[in-house]
């Protein structure tokens, strides 16, 4: 019997809905219903909806036929009209200024967080341009209540936002606040990546910095000047330049640097972006990494690796802060208590192929 009904469909897809033909632009075929499955399996609607939604009240021969029907039919329910039935979606949002490689690696450990959960994932860019700051919050008043149960905020410009969901933060602009936030060891990383160009005999460092407005970028320009002062070297202003973690703005900064007439023998960028534009200037001026200049970035993103001259940078583990934020936020919509509000995660220096002593002469 259950075949034969499954034929009936696959044959005739739905024979109560006729398509609608527009000239010769095509055929537009209208969304299946709950009423055409219902009326495809044999069954009422209200069997068809505790089937699609796990409930008990269903024999186990007829949920099996109806999401047959279900499947071969295409057959999805509305998403905000479930929600406005249970106040229930069963999305997490991960709201982003953009999408770039940083933000790309949070969602993949976001992905990885909620794959033993019964969330989706719903990943939306609320920053367009003129924006600007705030934009957390017009993204927030859009989304939460209709569309995620809960949401991930990835390097948010304001963190005192009131939402009707759980929020989670990701490396914010203003670094801890009164929500719960994940972010990597922006200062330790920086240091230990500054010591060890520092142990390479390398003296005359620069720094292209990050966004001054993000307080991680200037956890890293304090963990350059920490590594600096217990060295015992000078912290020298004309050796930092401002990237803003873009590769077009580092490109200038890395110009201006290596134009100098006593140059740095190294550069430690903020981001791997950043360093990533230092060495194309680098070749453009006829310099050899790591040769004439060391280069070390940060993030280690997927990219670092991939170079002709694969870059020596401080990795931050991304994909685990996607992953915690995860589950500290899944936690949270269940009502369970965290064990730690603010989590700092360690980094990790990955040396590679774009640092080396400096030349004999030259430090």
């Amino acid at each position: 019997m259950l075949q034969a009904i499954t034929n009936f469909v696959k044959r005739f897809r739905n024979p109560f809905r006729k398509p609608f033909r527009a000239g010769s632009v095509g055929v537009i075929m209208v969304r299946a219903t709950i009423h055409d499955v219902a009326a495809a399996a044999g069954v009422s609607v209200a069997t068809v909806s505790k089937a699609v939604n796990g409930r008990y009240g269903v024999a186990p021969d007829t949920a099996v036929r109806v999401l047959e029907v279900v499947a071969d039919l295409g057959y999805e329910s509305s998403l905000i009209a479930s929600s406005m039935r249970s106040r229930r979606t069963g999305v997490i949002g991960v709201l982003v200024a953009d999408f770039e490689p940083f933000s790309a690696e949070i969602l993949k450990g976001v992905a990885v967080g909620l794959r033993e959960s019964r969330y989706d994932l719903l990943a939306y860019s609320g920053s367009r341009q003129g924006d600007g700051e705030g934009w957390e919050r017009r993204s927030l008043s859009r989304l939460s209540g209709t569309l995620i149960d809960g949401a991930i905020m990835v390097t948010p410009t304001v963190v005192n936002v009131t939402a009707d969901v759980p929020i989670v933060a990701v490396d914010p602009h203003t670094g801890r606040a009164d929500l719960p936030t994940v972010e990597a060891d922006s200062r330790g990383g920086a240091h230990e990546a500054t010591a060890y160009l520092i142990g390479l005999g390398h003296r005359r460092i620069g720094f292209v910095a990050g966004r001054p407005d993000l307080k991680s970028s200037r956890l890293r320009d304090a963990g350059y000047r920490d590594a600096l002062s217990a060295a015992g070297i000078s912290f020298d202003p004309t050796l930092v330049r401002v990237g803003f973690y873009d590769a077009a703005t580092a490109r200038d900064a890395a110009s201006e640097l290596l134009a100098q007439r006593n140059r740095p023998t190294a550069v430690f960028a903020a981001n791997d972006l950043s360093a990533i534009s230092i060495i194309e200037v680098a070749k453009h001026l006829g310099l050899d990494v790591p040769g004439d200049l060391s280069v070390v970035g940060f993030d280690d993103v997927p990219e670092a690796s991939r170079l002709a001259v694969p870059l020596t940078t401080v990795r931050q583990p991304m994909q685990s802060i996607g992953q915690t934020a995860a589950k500290m936020l899944t936690a949270l919509m269940a009502g369970e208590p965290l064990s730690a509000t603010h989590v700092l995660l360690p980094t990790k220096l990955v040396r590679r192929a774009t640092t080396a002593p400096p030349r004999v002469g030259y430090r």
